[in-house]
């Protein structure tokens, strides 16, 4: 195994973890994202299921946002309204049986008022049913990546085996802003009117100035008040997410605390662009004696702040590398460490191909092993210790 030392903070990358101590709050699970840098700042139970509430509307948001995305469906688009969604109880956009309601007006029946019936609507529009929805959901979530999600409705309404973990739900909302930022916007509205009814957004971040933009609140007796929010200050975007609090005032207590303390306790950097050069790895029998070694990703950091000027770094690959060696072909690891983060492994692969060496490097490379396995040879070995 040969090591080689980074020398400079320009081999730095991105660290999954940078937590601090451990932050201490009231809710039951919760988790705080730095999103430009993927760093988890705090989590706390993060991987339970628990019911979401009305924070699964995420989801049922995210089957229409694809709809959309892909032609099937228009913002025009009318949805007839059921006598089964004119009849749900709990928050309610207050449409009618009969009644046809754009898509775009239906949208922000879910996302701003939490409408259960508006929710069932476009569940019934697009499925036929809010089964099938659910189901169709569930088949979504998996390929999304979200291991510990389930669900049995479209409104959050509690079921047995409706469930997700508040790490799926930082992950969904991730999902959300980078693949629709058209219509997440949507999120960021303070109030709708339907109907000559007003109801206000309820999502206790807006307007506080912190830079929130979305997304979701929830409650239910059995989930507790929570919450999925999101902000964004300078080039950095937290998303969090809260669940299990004992009241509407203590979620918008914890909330704005751990918003707070994310923008102010942590810093994040962009280090390096894509496809930056960190070291190089000493090649065997190749017609290059050495390979430069590259991040396929930019390189962004997130650490507790001042950290960033602590990091040490090193580069670990079993060496040297037989060619031909391919473009692109993973070969070695950057390891990162520092105070108040967790060792990170990043992947640095081959950033040119190296074609296998002729006879002149063949004969170069049998010398040195020659070399090598003599001085092995003539090197000192430990005294043999006697058996006991």
């Amino acid at each position: 195994m040969i090591r080689w030392f980074a020398v400079s903070l320009a081999l730095l990358l991105a660290a999954p973890q940078a937590q601090a101590e451990q932050f201490a709050t009231e809710a039951r699970n919760a988790i705080l994202v730095d999103m430009t840098s993927g760093a988890v700042l705090m989590e706390k139970e993060a991987d339970e299921p628990v019911p979401p509430a009305s924070m699964s509307k995420l989801m049922t948001v995210v089957m229409v946002f694809e709809a959309l995305a892909s032609g099937r469906l228009s913002m025009d688009d009318e949805f007839i309204v059921s006598e089964k969604a004119w009849k749900k109880g709990g928050s309610k956009m207050f449409v009618k049986v009969g009644d046809r309601i754009s898509v775009q007006n239906l949208l922000r029946g879910i996302i701003v008022q939490s409408g259960n019936d508006a929710s069932i609507v476009v569940a019934e529009g697009l499925a036929g049913s809010e089964e099938e929805f659910a189901r169709r959901m569930t088949i979504r979530a998996r390929e999304i990546g979200l291991e510990n999600s389930q669900f049995r409705n479209a409104t959050g309404w509690p079921a047995e085996g409706h469930e997700m973990s508040v790490r799926d739900l930082a992950q969904l909302a991730e999902h959300i802003i980078r693949e629709y930022p058209q219509f997440y916007k949507i999120y960021s509205e303070e109030s709708f009117q339907w109907e000559g009814i007003n109801q206000r957004n309820r999502n206790p971040l807006l307007g506080l100035g912190l830079g929130a933009d979305g997304l979701k609140t929830g409650h239910t007796e059995a989930a507790g008040y929570g919450l999925v929010g999101s902000a964004v200050k300078g080039d950095r975007r937290l998303v969090l997410v809260i669940a299990g609090l004992p009241s509407a005032t203590s979620r918008s207590i914890e909330a704005e605390r751990l918003i707070r303390w994310g923008f102010r306790e942590f810093e994040t950097k962009q280090l390096l662009s894509e496809g930056a050069e960190v070291g190089t790895a000493a090649v065997w029998i190749g017609a290059a004696p050495r390979v430069p070694l590259i991040v396929k990703n930019p390189v962004v950091m997130t650490t507790p702040f001042g950290g960033l000027k602590k990091i040490t770094g090193e580069i670990v690959y079993s060496g040297p590398v037989e060619a031909p060696i391919a473009k692109d072909k993973r070969i070695a690891t950057l390891l990162l460490s520092a105070e108040g983060i967790k060792d990170v492994e990043v992947p640095l692969y081959a950033g040119e191909a190296v074609e296998r060496g002729g006879v002149q490097e063949k004969l170069k490379a049998g010398a040195l092993y020659l070399v090598e396995t003599a001085l092995s040879a003539i090197s000192p070995q430990p005294e043999e210790q006697p058996a006991e």
